[in-house]
């Protein structure tokens, strides 16, 4: 294996932008860095997901991949609520915040995009990065959800900081969602 592969399999990533690999190759001339990946992916040392999105091989971490696609992204909504316990109906897709709407299919995944304003996406405040990717907490994810969809029904919110979710609603700026979050509080919370 040449250097410029090493040093890319030597990352605990699985899937890169284009810009990481000018990175982590250190390559500043965009024709050689075209060229470079023309080259591998032909090869078959790395795979081409998406334009501009690529992958160490077949067996990379979905989630990965979708916050890789758009610029700022993390993985939230029904995700995140039914890994938290709060929704029981499981989706095979991967629901993320993201700048925009898009439903999306690459390779065997299913990826929806939901899109929230710049001022909620910039914000770190619930965000955690994990496992090479960003994944909004569970308040982050409630509040998220009650965002874009306000009469959603929770199956179970006994693992909800609510006094967290007060905390982080300030960011949304947003008076509607605020009384949002105190009805759903006031009809849950016992």
């Amino acid at each position: 294996m040449d250097n410029t592969l090493a040093k890319l399999f030597q990352s605990s990533k699985t899937v890169f932008t284009s810009k990481e690999l000018a990175l982590i190759w250190n390559e500043t001339n965009a024709n050689n860095l075209k060229a470079k990946i023309y080259y591998y992916i032909k090869s078959g040392a790395i795979v081409r997901l998406w334009r501009g999105v690529y992958a160490k091989n077949k067996d990379f971490n979905p989630k990965e991949l979708a916050t890789s696609l758009y610029s700022p992204a993390y993985i939230s909504f029904e995700t995140v609520l039914y890994d938290a316990g709060m929704i029981f109906q499981y989706y095979e897709t991967i629901f993320v915040a993201g700048p925009w709407t898009k439903d999306l299919q690459i390779d065997k995944y299913k990826l929806t995009f939901r899109r929230l304003k710049k001022a909620i996406l910039y914000n770190p405040v619930g965000i955690i990065t994990k496992n090479n990717f960003s994944v909004a907490s569970s308040e982050r994810a409630f509040l998220d959800m009650l965002y874009v969809s306000p009469n959603y029904y929770f199956d179970n919110l006994d693992s909800l900081n609510w006094e967290r979710c007060f905390e982080l609603v300030v960011n949304y700026d947003n008076k509607q969602l605020e009384k949002r979050l105190k009805k759903y509080q006031k009809k849950y919370a016992q």
